[in-house]
C-alpha cells in the first residue's frame, strides 16, 4: 500500500510542479526582460489563469473521482458516461472563456486593477489567455482521467513535457524574439498543446477504459462531478482571489512597487501550493479505488501517509525558504531596487509560515471527496479560499499595515485546518 501511495503522489507532485513552473517561467523571464512593471502587470493577470486551471481542475478532478468509483464497482456504461458529461462541460466552459478573451478583456483588466502604466501589457496577457482556455481546460480533464485510468507515469510525462517547452519559449520569444509579454502568454498558450500531444500516446495505443459515449446531458450528473471537483476549483481560486485581495490591499499600501515584491510571493505561493495539490491529487485514485471496494481501512492509512509527507515536506519548504528568502527574491528582483527586495523578504519569512496548514486543508478537502464526502470538503476549501481570507486581509492590514496583510494568510489556514481536523474526527467517530 505503501508503495501504492509512494507511486501516485511521488509522480504527481512532480507532475504538478512542472505545471506551477508555467506561471513561475513567466515571472522569471518577464522580470528580466520587462522589469518590476511587466511583473506587476503579470501578478495583476494571474487571477484568470488561476480561475482557468481551477475550472478544469474543478471538472477533471470531480469527473474522474466519480469515474474512479465506478471503475471499482465494475461499471462500465456509467463510467463512460460520466467521462461524456464532463466532455460536455469543459466544452462549454471553453466557449465561454473564449467569448470573455474576445469581448470583455479590457474590462476585466480594469476589474483587476491595472492603472495606465501596466494596462496595455495586462489585457494583452489577459486576452490571450483566455484564447488558449480551450487547451487549458482539455488537458486539465484528460490528465486525471489517464492518470485514474491507471497511467500516472503518462500524465506526470505530459505536465513535465509541457512546462519544459514553456520554460524554452518563454526565453525564446521573450529575448531573442523580443515579443515583450505577448510572448510570454503565448509560450504560456502552447504548454497544454504540448502536453495534450503527450497524453495522445495512450489513446493511440488504446490503453484507455473510457471512451465518449451518446448520451443527453444531465443535471444532476453535472452536479455531482461539479461538487466532487469544488476542493480543486477553490483551492486554484484561492489563490487567485487572495492575489486580487492583496494586490488591491498592496496597490493602497505601497502602489506598482508593491504589487511587484508580491508577486514575487504569489508566485512561489503557486509552487509550494502545487506540491500539496500534488500530493492530494496523487491520493485521489487511491482512495477513491478503495473506497469503492468497500475498504475503508485502507482509506484511513493512505491519508494518514498524506498527512505525514505534508508535515515534512513542510518543515523543509519553509525552513529553506526562510534561509534564502534574500536570494530567492534577488532572483526576480532584475532592477536591484532595495525596497521591493526587503518588501519580500519579510513578506516569504512571514506569509509562508502558513504551508503546514495549508497542504493539511488541501489534503483533507480532496480525502473527503475522494471518499464521496463532498459537503465537508468544500466547506474547508471554501473556509480557506473565500471566507476567512478576504476579511482577515483587509482587517489585519488595517490594524498592523503590511506586516498584517503577510499574516492574514496563515492565520485564516490556521483557522481552516482546526475545521478541518474537527470535521475528519467527526467523520471517523461516525465509521466507528
Amino acid at each position: 500500500m505503501l508503495k501504492e501511495y509512494a507511486k501516485y503522489t511521488s509522480l504527481n507532485v512532480l507532475g504538478m510542479l512542472g505545471l506551477s513552473c508555467y506561471i513561475l517561467a513567466d515571472t522569471f523571464f518577464v522580470a528580466k526582460g520587462l522589469g518590476s512593471r511587466g511583473l506587476a502587470a503579470l501578478n495583476l493577470a494571474i487571477p484568470v489563469y488561476s480561475f482557468i486551471h481551477g475550472t478544469g481542475l474543478m471538472l477533471g478532478m470531480g469527473g474522474a473521482t466519480r469515474f474512479s468509483i465506478l471503475k471499482s464497482q465494475g461499471a462500465q456504461k456509467e463510467k463512460n458516461r460520466i467521462f461524456s458529461q464532463t466532455a460536455m462541460l469543459v466544452f462549454g466552459f471553453a466557449v465561454l472563456f473564449v467569448l470573455i478573451g474576445l469581448s470583455g478583456a479590457r474590462v476585466l483588466t480594469h476589474l483587476l486593477g491595472a492603472d495606465d502604466a501596466v494596462f496595455t501589457m495586462c489585457r494583452i496577457y489577459l486576452k490571450v489567455l483566455l484564447l488558449f482556455s480551450p487547451a487549458f481546460l482539455m488537458n486539465d480533464f484528460l490528465l486525471c482521467f489517464v492518470r485514474n485510468d491507471g497511467a500516472p507515469q503518462l500524465a506526470m510525462a505530459a505536465m513535465l513535457g509541457g512546462s519544459f517547452s514553456n520554460i524554452i519559449l518563454d526565453y525564446i520569444f521573450i529575448f531573442p524574439f523580443q515579443m515583450g509579454i505577448f510572448g510570454a502568454v503565448l509560450a504560456t498558450g502552447l504548454a497544454p498543446i504540448v502536453s495534450l500531444g503527450i497524453l495522445s500516446v495512450f489513446f493511440i495505443q488504446k490503453k484507455n477504459t473510457f471512451s465518449l459515449v451518446k448520451c443527453s446531458f444531465s443535471r444532476n450528473a453535472a452536479f455531482k462531478i461539479a461538487s466532487g471537483g469544488v476542493p480543486s476549483l477553490v483551492g486554484e481560486l484561492s489563490s487567485g482571489i487572495i492575489i486580487i485581495i492583496f494586490n488591491a490591499i498592496m496597490l493602497s499600501l505601497r502602489g506598482n512597487l508593491g504589487v511587484a515584491a508580491y508577486g514575487v510571493i504569489a508566485n512561489l505561493s503557486l509552487v509550494v501550493i502545487a506540491v500539496f495539490t500534488g500530493i492530494a491529487q496523487g491520493i485521489q485514485p487511491v482512495v477513491s479505488k478503495y473506497y469503492g471496494a468497500g475498504e475503508k481501512g485502507n482509506c484511513r492509512i493512505i491519508y494518514g501517509y498524506a498527512v505525514a509527507t505534508v508535515v515534512v515536506l513542510s518543515l523543509f519548504i519553509y525552513f529553506g525558504m526562510s534561509a534564502g528568502a534574500g536570494q530567492v527574491a534577488a532572483v526576480f528582483n532584475s532592477e536591484r531596487n532595495q525596497q521591493l527586495q526587503k518588501m519580500a523578504v519579510d513578506g516569504i519569512r512571514l506569509y509562508f509560515t502558513a504551508v503546514a496548514f495549508a497542504g493539511y486543508n488541501i489534503v483533507t478537502a480532496i480525502y473527503f471527496t475522494s471518499t464521496d464526502q463532498a459537503k465537508p470538503g468544500n466547506l474547508i476549501s471554501l473556509l480557506r479560499g473565500f471566507v476567512l481570507i478576504v476579511p482577515l486581509a483587509v482587517l489585519m492590514s488595517w490594524m498592523f499595515g503590511l506586516t498584517g496583510l503577510w499574516l492574514a494568510f496563515p492565520l485564516a489556514e490556521l483557522l481552516s485546518a482546526a475545521v478541518g481536523a474537527a470535521l475528519y474526527n467527526r467523520w471517523e467517530s461516525s465509521l466507528i
